[in-house]
């Protein structure tokens, strides 16, 4: 297919995208804009209670639709904006959910499950559909080694997630009869989203409720053509709508501004593991390419996974190279006005190597300053709180990030390929759609686009 059938595909198309707001879907919408500015309608649903709590964030971001998809019927409290949906659409993107590592059980439930189970009802009451594009991650695979394959990511059975739901409502209950305060619920729910992922085998509640919400598009999709999106790490864009435009903290910029800030020393990681990114804008161009490839298909189920690990692979090495060279020529300038001087990140193989590390050199020293502090009446007060800051921190992103700074997993894309392929056969495939990892030159991408972007953007 030419490049002018992606955007034909669009002309006159009517759209509906969850989770509005939020980074990628935001590139997205401004994309399709800009290239077809005839698409018909977009629903953009964001979540919100009312009309005027949707119009005051209208003000500073783009919405038109109200609702919530932990609701029936997305929340649309609107009839006549529902039935008119229900008339019109026929593209539906869910991109809405919560990417928190450790988020609650029964919010990352009810959001990352049951809402995928949401909007598919929507999806099927809406007459005209022709595809459902559910944005998850390539991450549902667990903590698999060597080549993931773009299957289902099935254990042998489905998870009952109605049993969940109800052992989380116990959970609650049980909570609320001992009167445990609000932030004691918050903490107990996220430990119980953690066992619950990890009895399961995945390392946390982020992608194990993403898991589930596959499983469920799965199980109940019935006609409706699905693609089941997987990027890997996302990260600032390459050029589109402008360079180095980031939202958020992703997991490869906890460790640049962990480094860049001088908080962040040392790390486990296999200096030869693979980190799997790719930039922003490039994952909305697959996404849109999937669109214009499965539109009309008929009831089949594809899975992309979207990455870069297999076409133009990103070690370790050479990301820690990249951010050692940024910092060292360009220096955070802290509160006090001074430059914070870095020296290079130490990898550690293994993490019984980390604990023996940590151990000996930091913990067991900052016992004998605190013994020391308390015989000379508080003196080091100070440096020993700042001491046990800065490796409560390091302790608290390597417990976060374990799973992907030792992982040996490697996203197989066969079907993005052919995606690609697809997009190539173009000869305009170089100014609108291109998603080839293969073009960029990482150390270039590094040092004048995502970290200056992570600089800008995200440090405080």
């Amino acid at each position: 297919m030419e490049l002018d059938s992606i955007i034909d595909v669009l002309d006159k198309k009517i759209i509906l995208v969850t989770g509005a707001t939020g980074f990628l879907a935001k590139i997205f919408v401004e994309k399709i804009l800009r290239v077809q500015p005839n698409v018909k309608k977009l629903y953009l649903l964001v979540r919100a209670t009312d009309n005027m709590s949707a119009l005051r964030r209208f003000q500073t971001e783009v919405i038109l639709v109200p609702g919530d998809i932990t609701c029936e019927n997305l929340g649309v409290k609107d009839s006549c904006l529902k039935e008119d949906m229900w008339r019109d659409v026929e593209v539906v993107v869910i991109t809405a959910a919560s990417t928190n590592f450790f988020e609650r059980y029964d919010v990352a439930l009810a959001l990352n499950t049951f809402g995928a189970k949401f909007v598919l009802d929507f999806a099927k009451k809406c007459i005209n559909i022709k595809l459902l594009l559910h944005v998850s991650t390539a991450y549902v695979s667990g903590e698999k080694p060597g080549i993931i394959l773009e299957t289902t990511c099935y254990l042998g059975e489905m998870i009952d997630i109605e049993h969940e739901k109800s052992i989380i409502e116990d959970r609650l209950k049980e909570l609320e009869y001992h009167n445990a305060n609000e932030q004691v619920v918050k903490m107990a729910m996220k430990d119980f989203g953690r066992q619950r992922a990890n009895h399961y085998g995945w390392p946390n509640t982020y992608v194990f409720t993403k898991a589930l919400g596959e499983m469920v598009l799965h199980q109940f999709k019935g006609d409706i053509p699905l693609v089941i999106f997987r990027p890997t790490i996302i990260t600032s864009t390459y050029k589109e709508p402008f360079p180095g435009w980031i939202e958020g903290i992703r997991t490869i910029d906890n460790f640049i501004v962990g480094y860049g800030k001088d908080r962040l020393r040392f790390v486990p990681s296999d200096p030869e593991c693979v980190f799997d990114v790719l930039p922003a804008d490039m994952v909305v161009n697959a996404m849109i390419a999937a669109i214009m490839a499965n539109v009309d298909q008929t009831s089949s189920v594809t899975i992309y996974h979207v990455g870069s690990s297999v076409s133009n692979p990103l070690t370790y090495t050479m990301t820690q190279k990249y951010i050692y060279m940024y910092f060292t020529q360009h220096p955070w300038t802290n509160k006090n006005g001074k430059p914070v001087i870095v020296g290079k990140l130490r990898t550690l193989k293994s993490m019984a190597s980390f604990q023996r590390y940590i151990t000996l050199r930091f913990m067991l020293p900052l016992q004998v300053l605190k013994v020391v502090n308390v015989i000379l009446c508080q003196a080091f007060a100070g440096t020993c709180k700042n001491i046990e800051r800065k490796i409560n921190f390091v302790l608290w992103l390597v417990k976060l990030y374990q799973p992907y700074l030792l992982s040996k997993s490697l996203y197989d894309d066969i079907n993005t390929e052919k995606l690609r392929n697809m997009v190539r056969e173009s000869k305009q495939d170089d100014v609108f759609f291109n998603f080839d990892p293969k073009i960029i030159d990482w150390e270039d991408y590094f040092l004048h686009t995502h970290i200056p972007g992570v600089v800008r953007y995200e440090f405080k």
